[in-house]
């Protein structure tokens, strides 16, 4: 294949890219798409003047050439061509009929791992063993256009992309077929559109989880509801205390709904960011002193002691109330799943952030579950956690709570010792 040749399959690859793209741009993207097409069409116009001509010259015609881009202009068109090329978010690749590479894109050469010195010219057998773009690449060049090929990667770290490949055809549109007795033209070539889905696939799968653990969260107490209502209305209506019992079952497992509903609510203003946070200066000791009081009785019903030792000067910059919602949801976890008889430990520190620390004398989280402990509905222990009535949305609503004020919230743990929750909040200056 001649360099024009390959660089006007190149050019009419960006091209389609960026017609293939284009839907997904923002307002922004089409001014810098807008210009690439004017570069292209330039550049493309000058090739075909080029390729015309020198058609023209080997039949021993006398034709001119009507116009003709001076090298500047076309030193000029190429490095547009590649600065928009570079600037791509989605991987471009561009290979000839022979399966060779004669354009790609930095985020192609992420996408193999290759520098693009070593990637172009390179056959695609060479990049890549995965079957799916293989197969992709040869049906476009057979003439078959494909779309929503997934490709996987395993490398580092697992991406997911959705490949598109359409065949680029032969530009003069003479007959280029290369079989006996056909007269379609075959791809000169064909561009393959690499776009990373792999957190909208991420997204998707919290999505599906969420649904699937909300429906079993609301199902579980629901199932409880109706079990007892039917046997109050067909038998226990008669017996009183029988009769006590069973709504007293009811009225926890709705309150429990209430508390789910609730939460979910919330987390989804957080995270929708319908919720405004108004930072001020916050005397943290007494906030902390009126949480500990509101969760006294659930602290006493476990013989559970929970301290105070914020420093009574001590002064931090957050939204009180959603401050205070923070405190409430860690120091109610640290109740809930310490010892009988344990000890909660409310502790103020600072070093580049002010830092907020809820120490417990708890069994400890093994190590492997401290990554997902602030994911919605995720819980080390389930059984535990619905006996002692959490929704498993607490832990997330602080992370979120958190971010929402410039911080962060982590946690450390140690097994038969306890764990230590911290909001890290930006200091006042």
């Amino acid at each position: 294949m001649s360099k024009s040749n390959a660089i006007l399959i190149a050019a009419g690859a960006v091209f389609l890219a960026a017609l293939l793209l284009l839907p997904s741009f923002t307002a922004r993207a089409f001014a810098a798409v807008f210009t690439l097409l004017a570069a292209v069409f330039l550049l493309f116009k000058n090739l075909t003047i080029r390729s015309d001509n020198e058609d023209l010259s080997a039949n021993g015609s006398g034709g001119e050439a009507t116009q003709e881009e001076s090298p500047t202009e076309i030193f000029a068109l190429g490095k547009l061509f590649d600065a928009t090329m570079s600037g791509m978010r989605e991987g471009l690749l561009v290979v000839d009929s022979d399966m060779r590479v004669v354009a790609s894109n930095p985020a192609a050469h992420r996408l193999f791992n290759l520098s693009g010195g070593k990637l172009n010219s390179q056959r695609l057998t060479q990049l890549t063993r995965n079957p799916a773009i293989y197969s992709a690449f040869l049906d476009a060049l057979q003439g078959t256009e494909r779309s929503g090929v997934r490709v996987e990667t395993h490398g580092p770290e697992r991406l997911i992309f959705d490949l598109r490949v359409v065949p680029l055809n032969s530009s003069n549109g003479r007959s280029a077929s290369r079989w006996p007795g056909r007269t379609e033209a075959v791809p000169q070539g064909a561009l393959g559109v690499f776009i990373d889905v792999t957190r909208i696939e991420r997204l998707e799968r919290v999505r599906q989880e969420f649904l699937s653990n909300i429906s079993h969260e609301l199902r579980t107490p629901l199932t409880s509801i109706l079990a007892f209502v039917e046997t109050l209305e067909t038998s226990a209506i008669e017996d009183q205390e029988s009769a006590r019992r069973f709504l007293a079952i009811i009225r926890k497992n709705a309150a429990r709904m209430n508390t789910l509903i609730s939460d979910i609510l919330e987390l989804s203003a957080i995270e929708s960011g319908n919720v405004k946070v108004r930072t001020e200066q916050v005397a943290l000791a007494p906030l902390v002193i009126e949480v500990i009081s509101a969760l006294a009785a659930q602290a006493a019903a476990r013989a559970i002691t929970v301290v105070n030792e914020v420093p009574a000067d001590i002064k931090v910059f957050a939204d009180s109330r959603r401050l205070e919602q923070m405190l409430i949801n860690l120091i109610d976890n640290a109740i809930k799943f310490n010892r009988e008889g344990g000890k909660v430990t409310v502790k103020f520190e600072h070093s580049t952030r002010d830092q907020i620390l809820i120490v417990d004398t708890g069994e400890g989280i093994p190590a492997q579950y401290l990554d997902r402990l602030f994911e919605r509905f995720y819980r080390v222990d389930r059984a535990r956690s619905r006996e002692v009535g959490g929704t498993g949305l607490g832990l997330a609503i602080v992370k979120h709570l958190a971010r929402a004020h410039g911080g962060e919230v982590s946690v450390s743990s140690e097994l038969g010792k306890g764990s230590t929750f911290m909001i890290e909040l930006p200091p006042h200056l």
